[in-house]
């Protein structure tokens, strides 16, 4: 990213928002020496090693492995092994991307909030059921594309709408050729509410003057062309009945930092263009190979920059931070199984990197413990910004 961070600055110059400027320069200082850092030295051979900060900005694919643990962690006290869980992916039609594009705090938002009505509204309609979820927005597709959805954990059994009893998980009724399977709500159903909620709070954003739209016009009849259509709403029961729901909590985790492609997926950077691994779009599940040229993938990589301070990960009923202590609760008391002990090793993978930050490394020419020498602090924004270690391309644009 970073050789390719100024090209792509200077091409879309004056239309690059702020933000997105002052994430790709946090980027660019993130482990470096201007950031400052760790000195460690080695008692035995007196080599000496030097551990630069962090940037910690959610973006970055070097950091935050530690906050990813902390949620799986946070994460892992809601779930009880004596329950199913589903993963319910909700997501906005194609024809609505570049609407969203151009606003994207407001209708992210309304994407949670559609989701969660329509998900609670059947649940409650069909499950007589307290429904609860914990959500996580998504931005992109294999090919970085622009791709909203949000992926929802979500219990199938739980305390009925009057608290006194538990209501266990569905099953279809299964046949010599398929087997009986755990069941949740029609998705057809779900997704036809799903589709109501969010089409209205769009025309209620729309009539408030709160969304930026050049064409009311022409949105309208994309809003009257997509309200007949089934919008895909998918529904994923456990692949096994042995399925460990901790399972999903660590699918989810990885999609909360670190930005759309993880490195795995990079083949190699030739000829100034980036080539990566995605699955094929004739959905047969083959992995193909993708290319982009540097400022074409820093372009696609960019779309998916969230607004400042946007929360992407959120919970809702009996898991919302109101209720979630009283419903855990209520849920104890009225299961009929004793719930598992947590595992509490279930942590999301960390880079090695902050795992040696926190007990010391070894050295790379003896392989003996080493001992903190100096320790800094990473200087503030304003100084590395503005400071002689500044990239050149901020000094044609600005920061903000």
């Amino acid at each position: 990213m970073k050789r390719y961070t100024e090209p792509f600055v200077a091409r879309y110059h004056g239309r690059l928002a702020t933000h997105v400027e002052s994430t790709l320069l946090r980027l660019g200082f993130c482990r470096t020496a201007a950031m400052k850092g760790r000195t460690y030295r080695c008692v035995r051979c007196d080599s000496t090693v030097n551990l630069y900060n962090s940037c910690t900005d959610r973006h970055c694919p070097q950091c935050m492995g530690a906050r990813r643990a902390d949620w799986v962690d946070k994460t892992a006290t809601l779930v009880n092994r004596a329950v199913t869980y589903f993963q319910v992916v909700f997501t906005i039609p194609d024809k609505l991307s570049s609407l969203v594009l151009g606003n994207r705090r407001p209708l992210y938002t309304l994407l949670f909030h559609a989701s969660w009505r329509a998900l609670q509204a059947r649940v409650r309609a069909e499950c007589r059921m307290d429904a609860a979820a914990t959500m996580v927005l998504h931005t992109w597709n294999q090919r970085l594309e622009h791709h909203p959805h949000v992926h929802a954990l979500v219990p199938g059994s739980g305390p009925s709408l009057d608290g006194q009893r538990w209501v266990p998980c569905r099953w279809t009724k299964g046949t010599r050729r398929k087997p009986a399977k755990p069941f949740l709500v029609d998705n057809k159903r779900l997704g036809r509410a799903f589709r109501d909620h969010y089409l209205a709070g769009v025309r209620r954003l729309v009539k408030a003057g709160e969304l930026q739209v050049q064409d009311l016009a022409a949105l309208e009849q994309t809003l009257l062309d997509i309200e007949t259509m089934d919008w895909v709403v998918y529904i994923q029961p456990p692949p096994k009945d042995s399925s460990d729901p901790q399972d999903v909590v660590k699918y989810l985790a990885r999609y909360m930092t670190g930005g759309p492609i993880s490195s795995g997926r990079l083949i190699e950077v030739k000829d100034d263009r980036v080539h990566f691994w995605a699955r094929s779009k004739d959905k047969s599940g083959r992995t193909v190979r993708v290319s982009y040229s540097g400022v074409e993938f820093m372009q696609h990589w960019c779309l998916h920059i969230l607004p400042k301070g946007f929360t992407k990960v959120r919970c809702y009923g009996g898991w919302s931070n109101t209720r979630g202590g009283n419903y855990l609760s209520l849920c104890a008391s009225l299961s009929p199984a004793t719930p598992e002990p947590v595992d509490e090793s279930t942590g999301a993978s960390e880079p090695a990197e902050e795992a040696a930050s926190e007990e010391g490394p070894r050295c790379p020419q003896c392989e003996s413990p080493m001992e903190l020498e100096s320790q800094q602090r990473r200087p503030s924004w304003r100084d590395l910004f503005y400071g002689p270690d500044h990239p050149t391309w901020i000094e044609g644009v600005g920061s903000g």
